[in-house]
């Protein structure tokens, strides 16, 4: 069995209050193996930033924005047409009245595909950008 290393971790207290509570609701015993779960989802979701920047991968990205600022869907629309060579299909999903959601299936190399991520998060409206990337 691997040896345990024990680690002290400081929370905000509302944010200790809400992980106990779903941590409970879930059923786990422990409150270490809760967060051992989360750290290991953490991990693999962002584990493809750390990858071989030629490795190929794939996945998808998936972004909340508020679609009444003004010049987004014309700075997202362009930036995809910018990376059409990265985009395989694009999903797009009205949440609200003003917010959407797209689902944007990408291949291509980590860095390439890090570049387009960023490119994205960093648009003013874009409320949230979620990349769910694997190697191949």
């Amino acid at each position: 069995m691997p040896k345990i290393v024990r680690v002290g971790v400081t929370f905000p207290p509302e944010l200790l209050k809400e992980f106990d509570e779903i941590t409970e609701k879930m059923g786990y015993e422990s409150r270490s193996k809760a967060v051992q779960d989360a750290v290991r989802l953490f991990v693999s979701e962002k584990k493809w930033l750390k990858e071989e920047e030629k490795a190929s991968q794939t996945g998808i990205l998936l972004m909340v924005y508020d679609h009444e600022v003004r010049g987004l869907d014309r700075d997202l629309t362009e930036t995809q047409h910018h990376h059409s060579d990265l985009i395989s299909s694009t999903m797009h999903i009205h949440l609200g009245e003003r917010d959407c959601l797209e689902a944007i299936a990408v291949k291509g190399t980590a860095s390439e595909i890090r570049h387009l991520s960023n490119e994205l998060t960093t648009k003013r409206g874009v409320k949230i950008l979620k990349a769910m990337i694997v190697s191949v």
